[in-house]
């Protein structure tokens, strides 16, 4: 089972800080993280997107994953994904299963202009501890949990997409 958090912090420069104490997080093996992101959302509404493990949008199961995830909280395609008949399909399954209505609500007000957040999707962990790690960075933390079998069909289902699109 895997737990997504999002922490929110009222600026555009805390979450990429925190992004770096998570990775030594990843490398001191408190936990075991899948994927790290973190989002500016600059003052004129922009959003700036950057991963630990691959480039947003660059064709990998976890750039798109979180380029979907994106897109379903704020309602923009990232860096090109177009948001087709697959894609589309995929966006409801996440609405059904993924990641619940209210933690996409509260990330949605969370992200505002002029703020960041680092989201983490983190399995075989104490989400706890990891959350004190980042405590001394401040912010608004959220947390929900992806049943494993939304997990493994999300992971499919981009692997699809993935393929073919390649």
């Amino acid at each position: 089972m895997a737990d997504l958090i999002a922490i929110g912090y009222p600026d555009e420069t805390t979450a990429l800080a925190a992004e770096k104490e998570a990775e030594a997080l990843v490398h001191e093996h408190i936990i075991t993280a899948d994927a790290i992101a973190s989002v500016v959302r600059h003052k004129d509404g922009k959003f700036e997107v950057t991963t630990s493990h691959h480039e947003v949008g660059k064709k990998t199961v976890w750039g798109l994953w979180w380029g979907l995830l994106f897109g379903l909280l704020f309602f923009v395609p990232f860096l090109g994904i177009a948001v087709g008949a697959g894609f589309g399909a995929l966006f409801g399954r996440m609405k059904k299963t993924g990641v619940d209505e209210q933690f996409q609500q509260a990330a949605r007000d969370m992200v505002q202009p002029g703020t960041s957040a680092l989201f983490l999707v983190v399995e075989k962990a104490k989400p706890e501890e990891a959350i004190e790690r980042l405590r001394p960075f401040g912010g608004t933390v959220l947390m929900t949990t992806l049943a494993p079998e939304t997990e493994h069909e999300l992971k499919a289902e981009l692997a699809n997409q993935q393929s073919a699109a390649g």
